[in-house]
């Protein structure tokens, strides 16, 4: 184990900041700084509240995560940091420090993918991943299916949202029924209370002609608001449990029925579900059932690595240095609109740091 790389991974894509630290495949710290309670005031992120809260609780959030693996910084064999996508400005302050951090301490630096490390941080409670990959990544931001030979440098998107990602529409129904924010958690807890059939609403892009892997959730989203607008026109009370069931049951289906079509059609045998709709309760049991009845080993992270977190980061960046993959360079810039086949930002060429000043980096890190 002590021959495997130590790395600490930096996560500020959105409203989390995230700092993990891992060693080959071994999680040692996750240290999470949330501004989500400020943000729920607006019903949703504000990028730029988003950005300085990552501003002011980066150091911090780094110190905690080393004192918890019991380590020093000068230990760790690289620093990773997601280089998109994400909100840029958030992207940018995670992607500075980052740099910070690689140059005071003559470390290799590696820009890597948000996707593609949601991907990767299976491998923390899972072990290694298997090669192909199948995963449904599923989070505010995102839907998608993707195919990974290799995590590290080959992942290929088979589908994704048309329109809003499934996360996203949990936030929208949630904000209809005036549940607060996040959605998801209260959609997800009121949903067990409720009846997923009382209300039969629209299964986005699963026609006979519909692109087999892409997901759409607008008209869903839309169904869903102009039935609970009819009944609150009628002066009717709103059954807010079943509506909760009904919707999150047509979202669910959809992801989980697409995703083994996916594994059926590409000869997988197994699918990996990650991002922070990953956590949802359902989600989780109705594709362990399909899963089953279909042949294919599930792999779900626990619900706190399947949310933004630096673990998912440093497992990437861990990867990225066993594959001796290159590190990125020093003037590496932050990519908000980062594609997933980039699965990290390689440098043009590598950079030796020997020209830092020692008694510079004694002044920033003792």
């Amino acid at each position: 184990m002590a021959d495997e790389p130590l790395v600490l991974g930096i996560e500020t894509s959105c409203d989390e900041t995230g700092v993990g630290i891992v060693r080959g495949t071994t999680l040692l710290a996750d240290a999470v700084a949330s501004s989500v309670d400020t943000h729920a005031r607006f019903g949703g992120v504000v990028p730029e509240i988003a950005s300085r809260a990552h501003l002011e609780a980066m150091v911090p959030t780094i110190e905690r995560a080393l004192k918890e693996a019991g380590i020093s910084a000068r230990d760790l064999d690289g620093i990773a940091v997601t280089a998109g996508p994400g909100l840029a400005g958030a992207l940018l302050v995670g992607v500075s420090a980052a740099k910070a951090y690689a140059y005071a301490l003559n470390k290799p630096l590696y820009g890597v993918n948000h996707l593609a490390s949601h991907i990767c941080v299976d491998q923390l409670e899972h072990g290694p991943l298997p090669e192909p990959t199948m995963a449904l990544l599923v989070s505010g931001g995102h839907s998608s299916l993707l195919l990974a030979p290799d995590i590290t440098a080959d992942v290929r998107p088979l589908g994704a949202t048309i329109d809003d990602a499934a996360g996203e529409a949990f936030d929208k129904i949630a904000r209809v029924l005036d549940l607060g924010f996040p959605g998801g958690p209260v959609i997800d807890r009121l949903a067990k209370e409720g009846d997923p059939t009382a209300i039969a609403f629209p299964r986005g892009l699963t026609g006979p002609r519909d692109a087999p892997y892409d997901f759409s959730f607008s008209g869903l989203k839309t169904s869903v608001a102009r039935w609970i607008e009819a009944r609150r026109a009628a002066g009717e009370e709103v059954p807010v449990r079943d509506v909760a069931a009904s919707f999150q049951e047509a979202v669910v289906d959809v992801l989980t029925r697409k995703a083994v079509r996916a594994c059926k059609d590409e000869g997988v045998d197994h699918l990996m579900i990650g991002g922070g709709v990953a956590a949802n309760s359902r989600l989780r049991a109705l594709a362990e059932d399909r899963c089953e009845r279909a042949g294919i080993r599930l792999r779900v992270p626990r619900p706190g690595l399947c949310t933004d977190n630096g673990a998912m980061v440093a497992a990437l960046g861990a990867e990225m240095v066993a594959r001796n993959r290159p590190a990125s360079d020093l003037d590496l810039s932050a990519d908000s609109s980062l594609p997933v086949t980039e699965t990290h930002v390689p440098g043009a060429h590598s950079h030796d740091h020997d020209h830092v000043h020692e008694v510079s980096k004694e002044n920033l890190y003792s």
